[in-house]
């Protein structure tokens, strides 16, 4: 490794030389030579861009062992992991249980979930507990689950082992808010936290909530800590979820705020009670649009969030889409030079304009109308609704997007 040689008492003033003009080499550390003086690592690709500092007495010299610096010397978790394993296999070690080695997982609290994928290989299977042990000690764990493909029975109900430990519950802390849930039987969605962050942050101060797929609480928690609001109506039909979300609301003080209606959102008996509604619930939450119309306020409306899976075909670049109406079956929809008005709710950036795909506009337009013929039909009047602002949470699977659409939805005065 090339480097400068010069007395100590000039090191410090080298040492800054060298980091202003990034020529440092951070992989290893300042070494002791003979005589008293240092030698400071310089990046061989960079020696010729090297000029020697005039005021400072120093000279070129290579180092035949440097020592790796405390960085350098720092070892990922997977680093950790494979060399731990490859001590406990020994002499069995190979690429394929090389490749067979997990690259990630979820931690939560002292519980670490793997994948489905990895540890898959015969020679796993003969090491037993050891196998579990080692994982959990090279990744500072006591517990140690394996997740499984989620179970096609309308709860997404996770099949997962416990591999080592004997409780699955955990706690999680996201955004300053604490869940607690048994990994063995409810699903944690580190994937929605943009949604979270963003419902946080709506001006929810005083408003009723009615959260039809509440699960353990991704967005009825934040709506009651962060967003401000007055009461929520959390519905969810799985009893497992059900008891996580309680005990969820305990952790976060905030039970006294929340009422939990266990059983199928479709039969909720609530009507007349929210001003703002929440339909978490993917690929389509179309079979709550009726329930989400009843439990708003007739008298005053209020705001839809629906989730939705959109494909969204290739495209070479984003084709410039005019503007979505402001309301669907207003005489006042456009403003002045017929170009419709988007507030975008709490101060988020609009996706309205450039970043919204046609395919996306056309979802939100039919949304916007068919929700608009449910509470004119529900309520015997007219009435209006307009699209605040459609979210793009995250690709779902190849060509389709997780989306969200905040519609407001008001009744048309006398």
């Amino acid at each position: 490794v090339p480097a400068l040689a010069t007395e100590r008492r000039f090191a410090q003033r080298l040492r800054e030389r060298l980091e202003e003009e990034q020529l440092l080499d951070g992989r290893y550390q300042l070494q002791q030579l003979p005589g008293g003086r240092l030698a400071l690592p310089v990046l061989q690709e960079k020696l010729s861009q090297l000029r020697l500092p005039a005021e400072v007495p120093c000279e070129r010299v290579r180092i035949q062992d440097p020592v790796p610096s405390r960085a350098a010397r720092r070892r990922t978790p997977a680093q950790e992991l494979r060399d731990e394993l490859r001590r406990l296999l020994g002499g069995t070690w190979s690429e394929e249980l090389e490749r067979d080695v997990p690259h990630a997982w979820q931690r939560h609290g002292d519980l670490v979930l793997l994948s489905e994928d990895g540890f898959k290989a015969a020679p796993w299977e003969r090491l037993g507990s050891a196998l579990w042990e080692t994982v959990a000690s090279a990744l500072g764990a006591r517990r140690v689950a394996r997740r499984g493909r989620v179970m096609p029975d309308g709860m997404r109900t996770p099949r997962v082992t416990l591999l080592l430990g004997q409780d699955g519950w955990v706690e999680h802390v996201d955004n300053g808010i604490r869940y607690t849930f048994d990994v063995t039987k409810c699903m944690f969605s580190p994937g929605n936290i943009t949604e979270k962050l963003r419902v946080a942050s709506l001006p929810c101060s005083g408003e009723v909530l009615v959260d039809l797929y509440a699960g353990i609480g991704y967005f009825t928690l934040p709506f009651l800590v962060h967003a401000g609001a007055a009461f929520v109506h959390a519905c969810e039909w799985n009893s497992h979820a059900v008891e996580a979300l309680h005990r969820t609301l305990v952790l976060n003080g905030v039970q006294d705020r929340c009422h939990i209606h266990a059983g199928d959102s479709r039969q909720l008996q609530l009507r007349d009670v929210a001003d703002r509604v929440n339909l978490g619930l993917i690929p389509s939450s179309e079979e709550g649009w009726p329930v989400a119309c009843r439990v708003l306020k007739k008298n005053t409306g209020g705001v839809l969030h629906i989730h939705h899976n959109v494909e969204s075909p290739p495209v070479p670049a984003p084709p410039q889409s005019p503007a979505l109406p402001a309301e669907q079956g207003s005489p006042e929809a456009a403003g002045s030079g017929g170009e419709a008005q988007h507030p975008t709710e709490g101060g988020g950036k609009d996706t309205l304009g450039a970043r919204l795909r046609p395919e996306w506009q056309r979802w939100a337009e039919a949304t916007a109308t068919r929700i608009q013929g449910l509470l004119a039909e529900l309520h015997g009047r007219p009435w209006r609704t307009s699209v605040l602002h459609v979210e793009s949470v995250k690709s779902y699977a190849p060509r389709v997007h997780h989306l969200v659409l905040d519609l407001e939805c008001r009744p048309v005065l006398p």
